[in-house]
């Protein structure tokens, strides 16, 4: 059982918010996108599980820590440059929700 979450509410709410839109991609998605909904989820998973344990955890922080998550991937070659651009363009439309 995860311990309870010590970040803001709001910051709670966004992440499931997150999470059920990354869900619905993976449920009603193109192969295409669920590779990158999938792909994206990952890395999701383990950003905002962090940033849950935060008191002073933000929206923003989430986005930068995303941010840097996915540009160390992309660096290390993981994906092609297509597909890196449509996973950072999935993420910057989940975050601006």
């Amino acid at each position: 059982m995860l311990p309870p979450a010590a970040a803001p509410e709001s910051v709670v709410n966004a992440i499931a918010d997150i999470e059920a839109s990354l869900d619905d991609v993976v449920n009603h998605g193109s192969d295409d996108e669920l590779f990158i909904a999938s792909y994206l989820q990952g890395h999701f998973a383990v950003e905002a599980r962090q940033l849950e344990m935060q008191e002073d955890a933000t929206v923003a922080l989430l986005n930068e820590k995303m941010l840097e998550s996915l540009d160390n991937a992309f660096a290390n070659k993981e994906l092609e440059s297509d597909d890196a651009q449509q996973v950072k363009a999935l993420w910057a439309r989940l975050v601006a929700i």
